[in-house]
């Protein structure tokens, strides 16, 4: 997240603070002046104070409130003391996905401009030994993904015990993504004083008990009620029947949205972003995909082409929904309704950031009847409908066919001809066949099963058992068992 989550009109009223008077250090006030920025957000001005008192932090904020400056600056500020060793970081920030990690990367690239410090960057879909070599100079600041960083230390390539602050990010995502066993492992592999600083956008109970267990009594800072949506965003639903009428649905949002710039559109299964893809492309939209199953160039590849304008929608799944700062997009299209409603808010929260206005439009068939009513629950205001869209007039659930499970063709026939279980049979109906007659009135021979319909080669007789064929694990000898052996037996 970059560090203006808001713009300074969303400072505090009547207090506006300056980043000057947080206390940080010289270096870190020049790099963040030379980005733009002389006001922080509500998160970053109460938590930057607590965190450079060595206090753990316990942050709860919306999505693109500036969570990451939040810990990013008063880190930098603490390193400026002291020098890595080879193999042992000094701090380890944890990221559920790998395009998160490396967002965190470029923070402390931009506002560590004045500082020499060595950052490592452990994620999938990466070369382990380019990873390797950073960590055996000497590691300032390690940002990882569980699943790597938990590899690196079996091995005995990384030790963990000089650890002095530690970072678990979007942990509510963590539990989203089952890293929590893997969170209370390394929990357990770090220092016992070091400093913790926990953000999430939401506390589930399974979150609060891993604050409760692994944070010293921390500061809570809650700037934003959980789970809440930014005012900034227009949200609207759009009523439509599933399957390729769902594709069109969306075709017609995205011509008639109003200030267009770029948008991405969420899917809830890896295989339906590959076909809404491809029919975006077919139908001449500029679009680009993204989500888990790619390998870690492509899905750098398509973000980038995403935000330097060389696309103007990009397809994927909720790896994209959590904390990534991709600047200035205007709409975000649901094709499918988050099943869980957390997700709805981080989904949004991709637009109307830094205060500037968004609209989030979600395709709403009727199976999604009762997420949308837990997505309202949890916003606490109902969403608004566009106009002339109802999902009454789209009739009922038994209606919509694409959700049937399809039988294979062949078991479709003979259901056809199967007669209805209540239906009684006609008298003749389970009478043999009449026998085959020749044109000259003859009875014909009856055909043989269609397993001995094949005619041998030679004589053209039916083909029975294996024929003159013999499998070759036939001919094997077969090695008796001695009396001996049998009694053994």
């Amino acid at each position: 997240m970059d560090i203006a989550g808001r713009s300074q009109d969303a400072a505090p009223s009547g207090n506006k603070m300056t980043f000057r008077e947080l206390g940080l250090s010289e270096k870190i006030l020049q790099a963040v002046e030379a980005s733009g920025y002389t006001e922080p957000t509500p998160i970053q001005a109460k938590a930057i104070p607590v965190a450079l008192a060595g206090r753990d932090v316990l942050g709860i904020a919306q999505t693109g409130t500036g969570k990451t400056a939040a810990f990013t600056l008063p880190m930098l500020s603490r390193l400026e003391q002291g020098r890595a060793r080879a193999r042992m970081p000094r701090t380890l920030i944890l990221e559920p996905t790998r395009e998160l990690a490396a967002q965190v990367e470029e923070n402390f690239a931009r506002y560590g401009r004045n500082h020499k410090l060595n950052v490592a960057l452990l994620i999938g879909g990466v070369s382990f030994g380019d990873q390797e070599a950073k960590i055996t100079r000497g590691a300032d600041v390690l940002i990882a993904t569980p699943g790597r960083l938990l590899d690196f230390s079996e091995r005995g390539k990384l030790l963990l015990t000089g650890i002095e602050i530690l970072v678990i990010d979007e942990a509510d995502r963590m539990l989203d993504m089952g890293f929590i066993p893997d969170i209370e492992r390394i929990c357990k592999l770090v220092p016992f004083t070091r400093q913790t600083l926990f953000f999430s956008a939401t506390m589930p109970q399974e979150i609060v008990r891993l604050t409760e267990a692994f944070l010293h009594n921390p500061v809570r800072i809650e700037v934003a009620p959980a789970a809440s949506s930014p005012a900034e965003i227009t949200q609207v639903l759009v009523a439509s029947r599933p399957g390729a009428d769902k594709r069109e649905t969306l075709r017609k949002q995205i011509r008639a949205a109003a200030n267009f710039k770029n948008a991405i559109i969420f899917c809830n299964r890896k295989r339906d972003i590959a076909i809404l893809h491809k029919s975006l492309l077919r139908h001449g939209f500029r679009a680009g995909a993204l989500h888990g199953d790619m390998d870690q160039r492509a899905r750098m590849v398509s973000l980038e082409a995403f935000k330097t304008g060389e696309v103007d929608l990009i397809v994927c799944s909720d790896v994209a929904a959590r904390g990534l700062d991709i600047p200035n997009v205007s709409h975000v299209f649901n094709f499918d309704v988050p099943t869980h409603s957390e997700d709805y808010v981080h989904r949004i929260g991709r637009t109307g950031r830094a205060g500037k206005p968004g609209t989030a439009i979600t395709i709403v068939t009727q199976l999604d009847r009762r997420h949308i009513g837990d997505i309202e629950k949890m916003v606490g205001s109902p969403i608004g409908w566009r106009a002339g869209a109802n999902l009454e007039d789209l009739g009922s659930p038994e209606h919509e066919e694409v959700f049937r499970p399809q039988a294979p063709q062949g078991r479709r026939l003979e259901r056809r001809n199967r007669p209805e279980p209540h239906k009684p049979r006609d008298a003749g109906e389970n009478r043999r066949p009449p026998e085959p007659q020749k044109p000259n009135g003859e009875k014909a021979e009856r055909r043989a099963p269609a397993l001995h319909r094949a005619q041998s080669v030679a004589g053209g007789r039916p083909v029975v058992g294996m024929g003159e064929h013999t499998p070759s694990f036939m001919l094997r000898p077969v090695k008796l068992k001695s009396k001996v052996a049998e009694e053994a037996d």
